[in-house]
């Protein structure tokens, strides 16, 4: 454990609000499963629909938020558009979440 003696408060807050920001993001199901198996690489909302079955509407409103949060980007190729993670922390994250609770 740090030295909190020596910790810049403000820089420490910043951070735990960054956190907590990416932990609620996490913290939905359907985003999970989502950002999970878009760790295996890109993928079109077809795709994710079958291999999650999660429904269109709801797998298009939380990749909608996830977007929206920047924590994946997105590429069209003719009527597809093609997902990834576009934040390194998330696949990070998303490692720590499957050592711990998926081997």
């Amino acid at each position: 454990m740090p030295d909190t003696s020596t910790l810049d408060i403000r820089k420490v807050r910043r951070a735990a609000a960054d956190a907590t920001a990416m932990l609620r993001m996490l913290a939905n199901e359907d985003r999970l499963l989502l950002l999970c198996q878009l760790t295996q690489g890109e993928r079109c909302v077809s795709e994710l629909e079958e291999q999650l079955g999660i429904r269109q509407p709801t797998l298009s409103q939380q990749l909608g938020v996830l977007r929206t949060e920047g924590l994946v980007s997105t590429r069209r190729e003719g009527k597809n558009i093609y997902y990834t993670i576009a934040d390194e922390r998330v696949e990070l994250l998303l490692g720590q979440l499957y050592q711990m609770f998926c081997r």
